[in-house]
């Protein structure tokens, strides 16, 4: 039977498991909002880019459209890019931290499995009985 200590250390480890790769998906899905984001306005800005100059472009505000000036249309455009960088930049880091969180975890799941190998047999038996 495994140590009170190890199998409180375990259930600790296995929380932040959970809880690390809880917040990995969702930082993994946020930077892919923001790619989807990026690459759109980035496709909208080359779009009024090869516009004419003096072609009438609308905005979309709700259900209706309003006359906007095409050079702000693209300052928007390229403000929305830049604003996705910046957004993607922090979450491309927020994801890094959060993996290295995941292998330090899991490290040191292997060394306290190591230390007591009667937890893995228990934690196995308890999987399959849920």
């Amino acid at each position: 039977m495994a140590s009170e200590s190890h199998t409180e250390a375990f259930m600790e480890l296995q929380g932040r498991l959970v809880e690390t790769n809880a917040k990995l998906k969702q930082v993994q899905m946020q930077i892919r909002n923001k790619e989807s984001e990026r690459r759109r306005a980035s496709l909208t800005f080359e779009e009024l880019d090869r516009l004419p100059s003096d072609t009438n472009t609308y905005k979309s505000v709700g259900k209706s459209f309003i006359l906007e000036p095409r050079s702000i249309l693209l300052k928007e455009q390229l403000e929305k890019v830049e604003e996705c960088d910046n957004a993607l930049s922090t979450l491309t880091t927020s994801k890094e931290y959060l993996e290295k969180q995941m292998q330090e975890v899991e490290s040191n799941f292997k060394e306290l499995l190591q230390q007591s190998p009667s937890l893995a047999n228990q934690s196995c038996m308890n999987s399959n009985q849920g």
